[in-house]
């Protein structure tokens, strides 16, 4: 029997970061951007490109690992060489182009406030995919304008924040959306989720997270606004429901849209057999965009978005 001292194993994949690009389109980014990386030893993983014709806009994702595991095992230390690749890229890439860029670790997860008012099945069901790993965010705490789902936050250890408009006791919507605010400074939020919060979000609150809340609605707006549009739909006798996930903005309901699902129905179905088929295809939407978003794989086209998610 060998007296060597078994090596310690080494990572099943190797460090890596995401770069993602977009700008004016021109020969040669391609080209430049894996040469810089080259340089650097870095190797790409999967690379994603689109150059749109209509705006002459041309977008980029990039995965690149480090097979030399150069970057450090340190969070500290592994971002302060991100930062320097950061300078460098700039310096040697977009500088000298009209291209907006960011890097990040590959590995690193989005904080992610969660919101939600009476209705719980897309809070449930990020907070299962969240602690089945398969959701590549941290959620540090929940908001809510109501109690209901203080218990189910309890249970998964998130801490859990109940913001009620209550005006006879100086609650306005002002104060709510400032304590949202200094909440999400407080726990260093990226992203913030509506997973069904029922309140429309101020302009001013728009602005401030501007690109970075993602919201849940039912694909009948406008077709069915207003309370129990899966009752009006049933009404017309629909034979598709759906839902869509979109980037919120002051238009209500009209942000740049993230990803989109249908589910055929039937005449047999009754409004509540569509309230639960519409409950699943928005869960399973809202977690589309949650998870592409956190993967840097959603980019701004103007009022569209880029979705790299093959």
């Amino acid at each position: 029997m060998s007296d060597k001292k078994p090596t310690a194993a080494s990572p099943s994949q190797p460090p890596s970061i995401i770069l993602t690009l977009s700008g004016s389109d021109q020969p040669g980014i391609v080209h430049n951007v894996s040469g810089f990386l080259a340089k650097r030893g870095m190797n790409i993983m999967d690379s994603a490109q689109f150059g749109d014709p209509t705006t002459g806009t041309f977008f980029m994702r990039v995965h690149a690992s480090d097979p030399t595991n150069a970057l450090p095992a340190e969070k500290e230390a592994r971002m302060d060489l991100i930062n320097k690749i950061k300078s460098e890229f700039e310096t040697e890439f977009a500088g000298s182009r009209d291209v907006s860029f960011e890097i990040h670790d590959a590995e690193e997860k989005p904080r992610t406030l969660i919101m939600v008012s009476k209705i719980g099945h897309c809070l449930n069901d990020l907070l299962f995919r969240l602690s089945s790993n398969s959701l590549p965010i941290e959620v540090p705490l929940i908001i809510s304008n109501h109690p209901d789902y203080a218990p189910l936050a309890a249970a998964h250890n998130i801490p859990f924040y109940h913001l009620p408009i209550d005006p006879k006791n100086g609650k306005t919507k002002e104060w709510q959306e400032s304590e949202m605010v200094r909440l999400a400074n407080e726990y260093k939020i990226e992203l913030v989720v509506l997973a069904r919060y029922m309140q429309i979000l101020s302009p001013k609150l728009c602005e401030i997270f501007s690109g970075r809340i993602i919201n849940i609605h039912h694909s009948f707006l406008p077709s069915f606004k207003g309370a129990k549009p899966y009752h009006q739909a049933f009404e017309r006798g629909v034979k598709l429901i759906g839902a869509t996930a979109h980037f919120v903005t002051s238009d209500l309901d009209e942000g740049p849209i993230i990803e989109q699902a249908v589910e055929r129905v039937n005449h047999a179905m009754t409004p509540k057999d569509l309230v639960k088929a519409g409950a699943d295809v928005e869960a399973r939407v809202l977690a589309r965009a949650v998870k592409w978003t956190a993967e840097r794989r959603v980019l701004a086209n103007g009022a569209k978005t880029v979705v790299f998610n093959y």
